[in-house]
């Protein structure tokens, strides 16, 4: 879920970063009215630099579609994400207060209670302007 709204995973884009034979990543993005929804991002192992290979995927894609911005949302708890796509360019653009409670009541699987035993209530929006050259050659340097 983000902003209120239920993804169904098998109708949204995905990118699959392989090694070899072995998947090493996944990353899934919903393409509407010229903006690009970062869905989901998993590097199955870390600091190897998957993570930042699926997302300049993402965002080449997004920018061949005539995209004028790539966005996602994370709770509030995740700080490792914060701090990786921060590094990548991507900007806070919105903080949604309780946006999680609201959504806990459609998805009760969310837990109350996240990493570093931090309380998720709020979602946080970063976003990338595809129409700053400069935010993607730095992009583009960390892969």
């Amino acid at each position: 879920m983000s902003r209120g709204r239920l993804h169904e995973a098998s109708k949204l884009w995905a990118l699959v970063c392989q090694a070899g034979e072995r998947r090493v990543g996944l990353v899934k993005f919903d393409i509407r009215d010229r903006h690009c929804e970062l869905v989901t991002l998993e590097a199955f192992t870390q600091g190897r630099g998957i993570g930042s290979a699926l997302l300049a995927a993402v965002v080449a894609n997004a920018t061949r579609r005539g995209c004028r911005r790539v966005w996602l949302i994370i709770s509030n708890d995740n700080l490792q994400a914060l701090r990786f796509y921060q590094r990548r360019g991507m900007r806070l653009a919105a903080l949604h207060r309780g946006a999680i409670d609201e959504a806990r009541r459609i998805k009760n699987e969310i837990p109350p209670i996240g990493k570093h035993d931090t309380p998720i209530h709020d979602e946080l929006e970063l976003e990338l302007h595809l129409d700053r050259p400069s935010l993607l050659i730095a992009l583009a340097s960390l892969h």
